[in-house]
C-alpha cells in the first residue's frame, strides 16, 4: 500500500522475508549488530522499547506500525498521525502466565517482565488511533488499553492456495510450537480416535510433543515451505486449530485450499469459522472434545469451491480498500474511525 514508504523495525532478516520487502526500505535498530539476535530474538524483549523509541520518525506525517506489542511505541511529532494495526495485546500484559510459560521462562523473570508491562500501557496511549485485526482483539484493546478500534480483518494470501479435495489419510496441524498453541490436544485428540496426525511447524515445544506423541500416528516434519503448506493442506482430511488465538489466518489458509477447519470454539476462530460451512467447532479445551468432533466429521458435507470463496471475503484486495478508507478517516478526523 505505501511502496515508496521506508520501514522501521529492529531486527531484519532477508532470508526470512525473501522478496517481500526491499532491502533498500529497511531501517534496523542498534539490536541488529547484536551477533545472535536474530537467532535469540525472544530473548531481547527487555530491549526492544528502547530499539523502537530510538527512531527517529521526526520527518513523517503519516506513520502505520504493525505490532503485536513494540511498535507502537514509537515516538512522533505531536502533529503526526499514527495508525497502530494491532495485531494482538501484548501478551505479557493480558496472559502473564503463558508467556512466561511459552518462552521457557520461571517466575524468576517477574522483575523482567513487570517494567514491560507498565512500557506496554504507557506506549498503547501514544497511537492517534488503532485499527484491529478482529473483533476479538478490539474488544481486548478496549479492555486493556481503554482504547477503542475499528476492525479490518488481516487477509489471507489467497494466490498461495488452490482448492483441493483432500484425499490423504490425515488431519493436519500447521503451527508454531508453543504451549500455548496447544498441539497437544491435537495429538491426545487423534490418539483416542486412532487417525493419523501430520503437524507442520517447529518451536521449543516440539520435545515435549514429541514425548505426548509416542506411539500414536503422529508425524512431525518440523519447519516447512510454504508451497508445502499449501500442497499438504490442500490434501489433508482437514485442519485441526486446537487453541484460542488472537485471530488465527490458518483457517482461512485452509478453506482457501478447499479444505474445512475443526477448531476450538473461543477467540478468533468464531470470526472466520462457520460451523456446517467452512467448518466445525469443539467446545472444550480437552482432547476428547476434539475427538468427538473428529470421530463426527464428514469431509462429505463441506464443498471445496464454497470454501474458496468464504476465504476470498478475505483477500489483500479487501483488506487494502478497507485499511485505506479507515486510514483516510482517521487523517481526516485526527480520531479512531468510527
Amino acid at each position: 500500500m505505501f511502496p515508496q514508504a521506508p520501514v522501521y523495525t529492529a531486527l531484519y532478516d532477508p532470508a526470512v522475508t525473501g522478496d517481500l520487502i526491499d532491502p533498500a526500505r529497511v531501517r534496523v535498530s542498534a539490536l541488529q549488530r547484536i551477533p545472535f539476535a536474530r537467532r535469540a530474538f525472544r530473548y531481547l524483549a527487555p530491549l526492544y522499547p528502547a530499539a523502537f523509541e530510538s527512531f527517529d520518525l521526526s520527518d513523517y506525517d503519516l506513520v502505520v506500525s504493525s505490532t503485536s506489542s513494540w511498535a507502537k511505541g514509537v515516538r512522533t511529532r505531536p502533529e503526526t498521525t499514527h495508525v497502530c494495526y494491532l495485531h494482538t495485546v501484548s501478551r505479557f500484559v493480558f496472559a502473564y502466565e503463558g508467556y512466561l510459560g511459552g518462552f521457557g521462562l520461571s517466575h524468576a523473570a517477574r522483575p523482567v517482565v513487570a517494567p514491560l508491562v507498565r512500557w506496554d500501557l504507557a506506549a498503547a496511549q501514544l497511537p492517534t488511533a488503532f485499527i484491529a485485526n478482529s473483533r476479538n482483539v478490539a474488544a481486548r484493546a478496549q479492555k486493556f488499553y481503554g482504547r477503542p478500534a475499528r476492525v479490518v480483518n488481516a487477509p489471507v494470501d489467497i494466490e498461495r492456495f488452490s482448492a483441493g479435495e483432500g484425499g490423504g489419510d490425515y488431519f493436519l496441524v500447521v503451527s508454531r510450537l508453543l504451549p500455548y498453541k496447544r498441539v497437544d490436544l491435537a495429538i491426545e485428540a487423534c490418539r483416542l480416535s486412532g487417525v493419523r496426525l501430520v503437524i507442520a511447524g517447529s518451536g521449543p515445544a516440539r520435545r515435549s510433543l514429541e514425548r505426548a506423541a509416542a506411539g500414536t500416528r503422529t508425524e512431525f516434519l518440523g519447519s516447512v515451505s510454504d508451497a508445502d503448506v499449501s500442497d499438504l493442506m490442500a490434501r489433508a482430511r482437514a485442519v485441526l486449530y486446537p487453541g484460542e488465538e488472537d485471530y488465527g489466518l490458518v483457517p482461512l489458509e485452509a478453506n482457501a485450499s478447499g479444505r474445512p477447519v475443526l477448531a476450538f470454539g473461543r477467540g478468533g476462530a468464531l470470526e472466520t469459522v462457520v460451523p456446517g460451512v467452512t467448518g466445525e467447532f469443539f467446545e472444550e479445551a480437552s482432547g476428547a472434545s476434539l475427538a468427538r468432533a473428529i470421530d463426527a466429521f464428514d469431509p462429505a458435507r463441506f464443498d471445496p469451491a464454497r470454501l474458496r470463496a468464504h476465504a476470498e471475503t478475505f483477500s489483500p484486495a479487501v483488506f487494502k480498500q478497507q485499511l485505506r478508507e479507515a486510514i483516510d478517516e482517521i487523517l481526516v478526523s485526527g480520531r479512531e474511525p468510527a
